[in-house]
């Protein structure tokens, strides 16, 4: 019989920002008048798209009401609006140039003290997510030092460069290591988000939907790189989490890992000499299950069929709010889809518990607000017969898309 406590349910994946005006107080003043001269050049490309929703990502009361409403008492805060000298509105943390460093620099920290702000607003309820460039090591470490000591315990955004950002270091490249040093020493989480590693695109025909198509492998790059590159064995505390990305992906990466390493380690992969390539002392599952985490935002059944495999305490619910392909406002009904047939004890990690241990969310502190909500096992134990229909969520797209082929939800 599940129990009458209710969920403390806590998302991974919301984004917030300023608005573009709203940043100029935080930047350093050395800067406001190239922000005031970009300014007035600025348009948003993506203002249409936009629309209405732009204040849910500074509003700190709208913000509220919507995810209480969603059945979410605690989130965890990727970035969303164009911090100052950007190009767009963005979500992931985009690399710079080196002719536009020093300015995008100045624009993530405006960000960050931002959210700083915006997080001590409802302190047990925001885990930030601050943000770093690769460009300058020294500069890094600073931000990271920073993110520590201004209590934006959702950790960093670890840039993942492309193929094509030539300029920056690999996340495998042994210069990091520095880096890797203090966050550990700070016990920081290292967040990176679907969309983050892509290469450029031509703008032909269909590039927009490859770029969403092929997302994922770039994203999981980051991941192998980690892995492969010894940084976890290194450096045995850090943590990693994969957000946007789900997790039915991870069993087979993991074996793939397993098998490519012991080709490796037998001193040839094909006809690739790497036995001048030390190999790593453990599988790369093994630091897969111990170093990482992932963020399964609006998850389906397939996400939570291996949990056995990537460890049930690595998996974090998400919603994905504000964005259109998560599954606000239909939170309740996601869960449902995706939990139904798992056991209470699973899904009170993978809605709060697995959460509160790697951002520091206080769960007596927020079982109050989840006992108005009302997020209860019987809630989600119930099967979700109707797909909503209005909904954007990517999952309830592809579940849509079964029905109308004959399959079962």
């Amino acid at each position: 019989m599940p129990s009458e406590d209710p969920y403390i349910v806590i998302t991974c994946d919301t984004h917030a920002g300023a608005s573009v005006d709203g940043y100029r107080d935080y930047l350093d003043p050395s800067f406001r008048q190239a922000f005031d001269d970009w300014r007035g050049s600025y348009r948003n490309p993506a203002k249409k798209h936009i629309g209405g929703k732009k204040i849910k990502n500074w509003d700190s009361q709208v913000r509220s009401e919507d995810l209480s409403g969603d059945g979410v008492v605690g989130e965890v805060i990727f970035p969303n609006t164009v911090p100052p000298f950007y190009e767009k509105a963005f979500h992931i943390s985009a690399p710079a140039t080196p002719a536009q460093y020093e300015r995008f620099r100045a624009g993530t920290q405006a960000h960050n003290r931002w959210l700083a702000e915006f997080c001590a607003e409802e302190p047990l309820s925001r885990a930030g997510i601050g943000l770093i460039h690769l460009n300058d090591l020294d500069d890094a470490i600073e931000d990271v030092k920073w993110i520590a000591e201004n209590g934006l315990r959702g950790g960093m955004l670890l840039p993942l460069p492309s193929p094509s950002d030539t300029h920056l270091p690999a996340l495998n490249d042994p210069r990091l290591d520095r880096l890797w040093a203090v966050i550990q020493d700070h016990d920081l989480v290292m967040n990176q988000h679907a969309g983050q590693g892509s290469p450029g695109y031509s703008g032909g025909q269909g590039s927009k939907a490859l770029w969403a198509l092929e997302m994922s492998f770039y994203v999981q790059r980051g991941f192998s790189t980690l892995i492969m590159g010894g940084v976890f064995e290194r450096f045995p505390d850090l943590k990693f989490i994969l957000t946007e990305s789900g997790c039915s992906w991870a069993p087979q990466v993991m074996k793939n890992l397993d098998s490519m390493y012991l080709a490796w380690k037998m001193g040839a992969i094909g006809e690739i000499d790497t036995s001048n390539d030390p190999p790593l002392k453990e599988l790369p599952s093994f630091y897969a299950k111990r170093n990482c985490w992932y963020g399964a935002s609006f998850p389906g059944p397939a996400d939570i069929q291996g949990r056995e495999v990537v460890g049930i305490d690595r998996i974090l619910w998400g919603n994905d709010y504000p964005h259109y392909e998560g599954c606000y406002p239909y939170s309740r009904e996601n869960m449902r889809f995706a939990f139904s047939d798992v056991s209470e004890k699973d899904v009170r990690m993978m809605l709060s518990e697995n959460a509160a241990a790697l951002y520091g969310f206080d769960l007596d502190a927020l079982r109050a607000a989840a006992g108005e909500i009302a997020i209860t096992p019987e809630l989600v134990r119930v099967p979700l017969d109707e797909i909503p229909e209005d909904s954007t969520c990517i999952t309830f797209q592809r579940a849509r898309a079964q029905k109308a082929m004959g399959k079962a939800l």
